[in-house]
């Protein structure tokens, strides 16, 4: 009995010496707690907040005109009433473009966003590599979003360049 118990225990130890480490961190909840990180989302809801006052008064401009152009539009002759719409018109195509340049996908808020935070979510993620390698640990896992996201891994589990030799081909000095 004393043998099978010494055999589970050396077993369980042995097992347990080349278990990989795993750990998880909640960004969202880190970032909250640091103040540049408040100043930053600050700025950008001020920002965001000014250049929708700006889409939304030249939006109301345009209804503003539209229903000018419907009130007086059995006065207008047919030139000027195609004058009127055009304006209406340009009006509208300017008001959009203003909006998609400051809210669209690659928008100055998106660009703005980029630049305040990215500094700052850099240093988190040193932060956590540089804990992570000080606690031995292998994988650290971000549970804050939706999908769950490695965001340090040991190098000594990356199997890129045995990848790339398998697959026959040399593997360089690219950044990845």
């Amino acid at each position: 009995m004393k043998k099978y118990v010494l055999l589970c225990f050396l077993l369980f130890t042995g097992i347990g010496a080349f278990a990989q480490k795993f750990a998880y961190v909640d960004t969202e909840y880190i970032l909250k707690h640091l103040p540049e990180y408040k100043s930053a989302l600050n700025q950008l809801n001020v920002l965001s907040q000014q250049w929708q006052q700006q889409v939304d008064n030249n939006f109301s401009q345009i209804d503003k005109m539209y229903k000018s152009y419907q009130a007086d539009q059995v006065l207008l002759t047919d030139d000027m009433r195609k004058r009127r719409e055009n304006d209406i018109i340009e009006k509208e195509k300017q008001a959009k473009d203003f909006q998609r340049q400051k809210f669209g996908p690659d928008g100055d808020l998106f660009q703005s966003r980029t630049k305040l935070l990215k500094p700052i979510q850099e240093k988190v993620t040193k932060t956590v590599a540089e804990l992570a390698k000080s606690k031995y640990i292998d994988f650290v896992f971000d549970k804050s979003s939706e999908a769950t996201m490695m965001i340090y891994a040991s190098s000594s589990y990356d199997l890129s360049n045995d990848i790339i030799i398998k697959l026959g081909y040399k593997p360089g000095t690219v950044n990845k």
